[in-house]
């Protein structure tokens, strides 16, 4: 049975590294990026293009579902003057964004005529959403496979940014040039809890190497 399917991307350096990890076990697949009305969705998208192995830049399918969020007050949804509002991981809350996510793309996977949609959602500590969870991503994996025939792999899951991110190095993924930021638009806020996690990650990377 064919392993290749669709790729969750969206420029940061899980689902980079997993593009070219991907890539290294021989699966070949479709860049699906989801818009679903982040205010950095822009400059995701053009990290994507930059860190996709070259082979792919062209492959890539833009979902648009901004529509869905598009009342939400969510400070990933709505960008926060960093200068002057204080931002919590509370404010960054977007409701059933992963279950949407997944779903989505279980259904442009089937249109594509394939079964298998690669994630590379980690179950970070950081985290503060009931669908980041192990439990969830079990439950949902379930559902999907059982009525729909599609499977739903996430080979990052148990691990943490650190672990991805030295998978990355050794795979070559440009991971310095990856954008992950929830608070911030066009330039990583440094505190936000994917910035967080990304910091951690290279700062203990960094403190190895010396």
């Amino acid at each position: 049975m064919s392993k290749d399917g669709i790729l969750l991307a969206s420029g940061g350096l899980d689902s980079t590294t997993l593009a070219y990890w991907l890539l290294n076990q021989g699966i070949q697949f479709v860049p699906v990026f989801i818009d679903y009305g982040q205010h950095c969705a822009l400059t995701e998208l053009e990290s994507l293009k930059k860190v996709l192995p070259r082979s792919h830049t062209d492959k890539i399918e833009i979902i648009d579902i901004k529509s869905v969020y598009k009342y939400s007050r969510s400070r990933f949804i709505q960008a926060a003057d960093l200068w002057s509002e204080p931002i919590t991981a509370d404010d960054l809350y977007i409701p059933y964004r992963n279950i949407l996510i997944l779903t989505i793309a279980a259904s442009f996977a089937q249109t594509l005529g394939y079964t298998n949609v690669y994630s590379a959602f980690i179950n970070s500590n950081h985290a503060k959403e009931v669908d980041c969870s192990n439990e969830f991503f079990d439950e949902m994996e379930s559902v999907l496979k059982e009525y729909g025939a599609v499977k739903i792999h996430m080979p990052f899951r148990n691990y943490s940014k650190y672990e991805v991110a030295k998978i990355g190095i050794s795979l070559g993924a440009p991971i310095g040039a990856t954008f992950s930021c929830q608070a911030s638009p066009t330039i990583p806020c440094g505190a936000c809890p994917n910035c967080v996690d990304r910091l951690d990650a290279l700062k203990q990377i960094e403190a190895e190497s010396q």
